[in-house]
């Protein structure tokens, strides 16, 4: 019986923090282009630390 609420209880969190992860997203969404400038600067700094290593 303890198993069935605590199942219960634990699928209805679940189903919480994916709902609010969607908004989240949604509410935060940054454009592709600012996606994959970060993405290039990173890429190019790890390029750079590892050169100098």
């Amino acid at each position: 019986m303890l198993a069935k609420i605590w199942k219960k209880l634990l699928l209805f969190v679940l189903i919480i923090a994916c709902l609010f992860n969607i908004i989240n997203k949604l509410v935060h969404k940054s454009s592709m282009k600012q996606e994959v400038e970060a993405s290039a600067e990173y890429i190019e700094q790890q390029q750079k630390a590892n050169e100098q290593k």
